[in-house]
């Protein structure tokens, strides 16, 4: 039976699946290759086994935050200032507002960042994982691969090693042996008395956006890592641009006590600058690694069009940029830092960096020791304020049609509420559609797209086998059938791969469109692919489904409960992944973690109805 504690947010993991289908039980139905034939798709024996796990976990070194060199200072230098002093009480530290509860809230802006995904972004097992299975694959590709990736995920390390060397020139994993006489540390097996290490651990951190300059934002040339970052000679290293949202900086303050010249930029809170690297295009191999001949670029993820072609874009009905929704404004002035502030500041924007991938930070909590992380950082709160999040990302809408003989017809319509595709970004992601339908008295007769403990959804093709997937549904007729809002790469040869470099096109991509977004009319980085294309019901935002469940039994009035869900890296993606656990040890690392986590999807919103 589902209760109202569970359906109000406060108790959705209690509605977690308890017991696993079998593999092949679960493939017996349900479609796959979303317009292609199973027998075009390379796949793998369902009945393989994945190794054993190893049990194996990293062992990271903390880093220095107070650096400050003459391209970056560490975040722990901008929080000198811009943290308040834990040690105080609450109503005498200065960054506090009163929340409309009574409640007084800090809004320290290094606080609020420091647990978010974009602060420990070189510390993200599952991108190690991702990395090293990437090089094990293409290892003649791997000063490319150590490049693009750092320039996102460690782009301080990457922006110091080029403007050193005019050139990057490390990877991040180790490589050769003291032995040989070649042996290279790469960043992950660094300490803090490297500088590089340094800058690498501190993420996605202050001094790399705040120093973004304001060149060819927006175009095709400032993204995928093309951001400026400023070159300031080191006798003038106090001009180096510190670009904000007011008009009239405290320039001598920040000048004699950070180093930093805070000018106004207009930029750090357009969406452009958000682009860099949330738009992402990559030039495709081919299962041998060189360079696809016939595809020019994948687009990996391209969030930044997406927002464009929507609803949300600058002029459009419902403007609102990246930050607009992930770094929400205060509605009341507050202090910008804890010393030298005399004046409160409109329009705050909190340094949250709201996201969805709260299964990462919970790793991250759990393995603190082993990823390097301070131990006295707290994510709870940051993944509970994720969780809130996301569950303004969507409404489901339910309309019962009618019951005869034993099959409950009914329609299933998602909203996407977002500015861009649902759920957006790389394509280990899904979301879908979770269907509980009790009777009067509360008994179960119906279940549709159950989540199981290991992440598997019960009757989705790609939980069975890797190389398969789960069409986009119009009508869903039996419980092996699955409505489930992805994005499906395959190569240039028209097959299913989960390789980030062999991706060259996408088979399947129904997720959800923003409002505004015609499927007609937009560019092929973010078109939709597959059976989503003519379905009448999918366009501009929402999606329709039609369910014809057959009931086994029970007693009218029913109740239909349509959970709509999030996962973050799907099961499928993950059995391709873990095979190689036994040979890569970042994936077994990885995989360590992973299995540990209590929760592997999250539930957004709900709708619900009933009929007699």
């Amino acid at each position: 039976m589902i209760t109202d504690s569970q359906k109000n947010g406060l108790s959705f993991f209690g509605l977690r699946a308890v017991f696993v289908l079998s593999v092949f039980l679960a493939g017996c139905g349900g479609g796959g290759g979303d317009g292609a034939a199973r027998d075009q798709i390379r796949f793998v024996d369902p009945g393989v086994e994945l190794p054993e796990p190893g049990g194996t976990l990293p062992s990271l070194a903390t880093s220095r935050k107070d650096f400050n060199d003459v391209h970056f200072a560490g975040s722990a230098l901008c929080g000198n200032c811009h943290n308040n002093d834990q040690s105080l009480p609450i109503e005498e530290r200065p960054m506090t507002v009163n929340t409309d509860e009574g409640i007084r809230k800090d809004v320290s802006i290094g606080l609020a960042w420091e647990t978010s995904t974009m602060a420990q972004a070189a510390r993200d097992p599952y991108w190690h994982a991702v990395v090293a299975y990437e090089i094990d694959q293409y290892p003649d590709l791997e000063p490319q691969i150590n490049d693009k990736c750092t320039a996102c995920h460690a782009p301080m390390a990457n922006t110091l090693a080029k403007k050193n060397t005019g050139g990057v020139n490390y990877s991040l994993f180790s490589k050769g042996s003291p032995e040989s006489g070649n042996f290279q540390p790469g960043l992950l097996d660094m300490d803090d008395t490297s500088e590089l290490f340094n800058h690498a651990m501190d993420g996605v951190s202050c001094a790399l956006c705040h120093q973004m300059e304001d060149v060819g934002l927006g175009t095709a040339a400032s993204m995928t890592g093309g951001y400026t970052i400023p070159t300031i000679p080191e006798e003038d290293k106090e001009n180096r641009p510190a670009y904000g949202q007011y008009g009239d900086p405290d320039v001598i303050y920040m000048q004699t006590v950070g180093e930093f010249t805070p000018k106004f930029g207009a930029h750090i809170s357009t969406s452009e600058t958000c682009a860099t690297c949330h738009n992402l295009n990559l030039e495709p191999v081919d299962t041998e690694g060189n360079v696809s001949d016939t595809v020019t670029h994948f687009a990996e993820q391209a969030m930044y069009t997406e927002w464009l072609s929507s609803d949300f874009a600058v002029g459009k009905p419902q403007e609102a940029s990246c930050q607009y929704c992930h770094m929400p404004k205060l509605d009341r002035d507050v202090f910008l830092a804890t010393s030298n502030a005399s004046n409160k500041r409109a329009d705050f924007a909190e340094h949250t960096f709201l996201a969805a991938n709260t299964v990462i930070q919970q790793i991250m909590h759990d393995n603190k020791e082993s990823l390097g992380i301070d131990a006295a950082l707290d994510f709870l709160p940051a993944i509970e304020r994720n969780r809130n999040f996301l569950r303004t990302a969507a409404e489901v809408l339910v309309e019962p049609n009618s019951l005869e003989n034993g099959i409950l017809d009914f329609d299933v319509t998602v909203n996407n509420l977002t500015g861009h595709k649902l759920p957006s970004g790389y394509h280990s992601r899904r979301a879908f559609l979770h269907v509980v339908i009790t009777d009067a008295n509360g008994v179960v007769v119906y279940e549709n797209g159950k989540i199981n403990p290991d992440g598997g959804i019960t009757g989705v093709d790609e939980d069975v086998n890797a190389f398969f997937w789960e069409p986009h549904h119009e009508v869903i007729t039996n419980a092996t059938q699955v409505q489930v809002y992805q994005a499906i790469t395959g190569n240039d040869d028209n097959e299913r791969t989960h390789s980030l470099l062999n991706s060259a096109l996408f088979l399947k991509d129904n997720r959800l469109t923003p409002a505004g977004f015609d499927k007609n009319d937009v560019s092929a980085d973010v078109a939709v692919t597959g059976l989503a294309m003519d379905d009448g019901n999918f366009n501009l935002g929402s999606d329709t489904t039609k369910y014809l469940a057959r009931l086994s039994g029970g007693v009218a009035p029913y109740n239909i409960t349509v959970f709509f869900r999030y996962q973050p890296i799907s099961k499928g993606h993950l059995d391709d992944l873990f095979t190689y656990s036994d040979t890569i040890p970042s994936v077994d690392h990885f995989r360590t973690m992973y299995e540990a986590v209590p929760f592997k999807d999250e539930i957004m919103t709900f709708g619900e109805a009933s009929i007699e």
